[in-house]
């Protein structure tokens, strides 16, 4: 038996994103704005998933998101999972699961649209959980989960 090797170092406390597809892990980055923050932040990519293949992290110390914004993950990453960290132990998980409307965080793929012409915000409406699928609120035209692109 292999020893456990921990590919990314622990955190005291803070939020742990696991489980996010390898190839959508700038995707989550972009959707949270983790760019813009000053907390410490670490993440890995392409790390071995026996669920995904190949899989990437992202650990965040002292940083605790509203569900509002962890469901918005569930855009780019369905299958991610949450842990929140205290004191280097998991203290609670958490899944992303998508939100009814996305208000905002994603363009229109109709070049048409309104809003892709004028100073307006996005508004979709979920048809699609599962596979996601978004109804643009203005021209009506569906974005699926290939598509997607975070403003």
């Amino acid at each position: 038996m292999k020893d456990k090797i921990l590919e990314v170092s622990a955190i005291k406390d803070g939020t742990v994103i696991d489980h996010i597809p390898a190839n959508s892990l700038f995707k989550v980055i972009a959707i949270l704005g983790l760019d813009k923050i000053c907390n410490k932040i670490t993440f890995g990519t392409n790390l071995e998933s026996q669920k995904l293949g190949q899989k990437a992290i992202i650990k965040l110390s002292d940083i605790f998101f509203l569900d509002k914004d962890i469901n918005k993950i569930a855009l780019v990453a369905p299958q991610a999972k949450l842990n929140i960290i205290r004191n280097y132990e998991v203290k609670e998980k958490k899944v992303v699961e998508v939100p009814d409307e996305i208000v905002g965080i994603v363009k229109c793929m109709n070049p048409q649209c309104i809003t892709n012409e004028e100073k307006i915000i996005t508004k979709y409406q979920v048809v699609s959980k599962k596979k996601v699928k978004l109804l643009c609120y203005y021209c009506e035209k569906i974005t699926d989960q290939d598509n997607i692109v975070i403003i």
